[in-house]
Formats: structure tokens, C-alpha cells, sequence
């Protein structure tokens, strides 16, 4: 079965981190751009991060230089580093995979998410 499998969230106080994990089985990663977006209760569903087939990232405005996004091919999961977060950063966080590069559409199923909560 191919999936994406996203993990790592949690509660956490502002300033804290998290790391998210984005495990794929049934496939494998190595020929995919892997993106984050997140969904905040009452709002659209919004990119975070993508990284390339080749590792080339990009972020929103609204995390750059806070989150940074990596893969490790060999374990077949792109990670999601969160650093000082802010309450803002609260949603529920998905995964998604499409070919190559981060441009273009991205799938219209998604899976179950992990959510972030960050509160004092």
C-alpha cells in the first residue's frame, strides 16, 4: 500500500521545537519532492516547506528561517525541523509527494496528519 505516514507532533510552549516525520512505505521517495502544508482550525489548508528530488528547499515566509525541512532517502522520510514556534504555528501538519519537483499540483487525498499545538 502506498502511503505517507506523518508523525512528531505534540504540545509545545512557544519558543520550543518539534520535529515532524514524513514516512512513505509502499514507495520510495528518492524520485519525489516531498511538501509540508498545515491546516489551523477555520482556515485553508497552507504550504509550509517543499524539498525537490534534489534537495532544493523552499519555505513560507511565515517559517523561514524557523523551520527547516531535510530528507534522508535511506530511511525513505523527509523530516521537519520546527524551531521557535509560535502560537500561530498551531494546525494540523500533512505531507504530500509528487514527482521531481516542488512545482506543480499536488494530490488532492491527504492523510491523517499530526497535529502541533503550541501553547503556554
Amino acid at each position: 500500500q502506498v502511503q505517507l505516514v506523518e508523525s512528531g507532533g505534540g504540545l509545545v510552549q512557544p519558543g520550543g521545537s518539534l520535529r515532524l516525520s514524513c514516512a512513505a512505505s509502499g514507495f520510495t521517495l528518492d524520485y519525489y519532492a516531498i511538501g509540508w502544508f498545515r491546516q489551523a482550525p477555520g482556515k485553508e489548508r497552507e504550504g509550509v516547506s517543499c524539498i525537490s528530488m534534489t534537495g532544493r528547499t523552499n519555505y513560507a515566509d511565515s517559517v523561514e528561517g524557523r523551520f527547516t525541512v531535510s530528507r534522508d532517502n535511506a530511511k525513505n522520510t523527509v523530516y521537519l525541523q520546527m524551531n521557535s514556534l509560535k502560537p500561530e504555528d498551531t494546525a494540523v501538519y500533512y505531507c504530500a509527494a509528487r514527482p521531481k519537483s516542488c512545482s506543480g499540483s499536488w494530490p488532492s487525498s491527504w492523510g491523517r496528519g499530526t497535529q502541533v499545538t503550541v501553547s503556554s
